[in-house]
């Protein structure tokens, strides 16, 4: 499995870089590229492991970093976090920086990281947090954090989260006016169930929503938030082929609508979103009812009340799932699947 850049052209006047992580591509040429995309970059080209998945990005101040989870293949005890930093100087080697080894030795696979640069509030220093998972699956594993005060070049020891809190399961927080760090979250030991957990301390202490579904009439996972004029959606997978439900809040979180369909189709696949610094909304998903291609980007100008198509980043057979999406401080759009 690789992983390339690409530069997009704007939606309107937004210039958008495009990241992606995806398999056996190893060279592309400008021709070759999806409409409005005008660069494209690999992160690695000697894998490190046989299988990737589940990849994540941020900005910092030294540059954009990325990590994934890799190993034998998903679900194996020897999968571990994948760390990549792209400074001035081009892209760094990957390398481990977590595994679900325990004091015994004995190790658990990891998953789904989720990388967020935590900017300094107060008397805490800026720090680069990446949230991830330990356990044999997805309805017994469990919340666990790295700090990183140096951009990703050193890493603290793995903390375990509290009991009961997960960390943003797929998709990135979204850091609010009043400093909480509000984080996406779900949970399948009961049916596929989305709650939503906050800190206001970068991840030390936590609360957290009661299930916004029952897991049985309705389910729904790996919610994905976004900013809107009125306050708070959200935007989540689900198990019922061909949807993604939304929910909305206008009281920074604490209690949620009722989740409802959106006019977008989906595989019952990952998605993530970004609220633009212009107020629109971008989505990269699978549009599609059955498989993981093509892989596409909307765009919403009425705060997620309607979507249209804004780009085709995938349309040949294969899969192409778990994007995640960030703007950074220049106004470019990057994504990586």
């Amino acid at each position: 499995f690789q992983q390339r850049s690409f530069i997009m052209r704007g939606i309107g006047s937004c210039v958008l870089t495009f990241v992606f992580c995806l398999a056996f591509h190893f060279s592309t040429f400008a021709a070759d590229l999806p409409a409005g995309v005008i660069a494209e970059e690999l992160i690695y080209t000697e894998p490190p492991h046989p299988q990737c998945h589940a990849s994540t990005i941020a900005e910092t101040t030294d540059g954009l970093v990325a990590a994934w989870f890799g190993g034998t293949r998903e679900g194996a005890s020897d999968v571990g976090l994948w760390f990549s930093r792209h400074s001035k100087d081009g892209r760094t080697k990957p390398v481990e920086v977590a595994n679900g080894k325990d004091e015994e030795e004995k190790q658990l696979p990891c998953w789904n990281p989720v990388l967020f640069d935590m900017p300094a509030t107060g008397e805490r220093k800026a720090e680069l947090l990446l949230f991830y998972k330990v356990g044999s699956s997805p309805s017994t594993w469990w919340g666990m954090l790295l700090r990183s005060s140096d951009n990703g070049q050193t890493w603290s020891e793995p903390e375990k989260l509290p009991s009961g809190i997960l960390g943003p399961i797929k998709d990135k927080p979204v850091l609010l006016k009043d400093a909480t760090l509000l984080c996406p979250s779900s949970t399948e030991h009961a049916g596929w169930q989305v709650h939503i957990e906050s800190t206001k301390d970068g991840g030390r202490t936590w609360t957290k929503t009661e299930p916004l579904c029952d897991g049985k009439t309705q389910h729904a996972i790996q919610p994905t938030v976004l900013q809107t004029k009125a306050g708070l959606q959200i935007l989540c997978r689900t198990r019922k082929p061909g949807q993604i439900l939304q929910a909305t809040s206008t009281n920074h979180g604490a209690t949620w609508s009722k989740l409802e369909p959106i006019e977008l189709v989906n595989p019952n696949s990952g998605i993530d979103g970004v609220t633009l610094t212009d107020g629109r909304h971008l989505l990269v998903y699978n549009h599609t009812q059955k498989g993981r291609s093509p892989l596409n980007v909307a765009v919403s100008t009425d705060d997620g009340k309607t979507w249209q198509a804004a780009a085709v980043l995938e349309n040949t057979p294969g899969e192409y799932s778990y994007p995640a999406i960030i703007q950074t401080a220049n106004g470019q759009v990057h994504i990586t699947y």
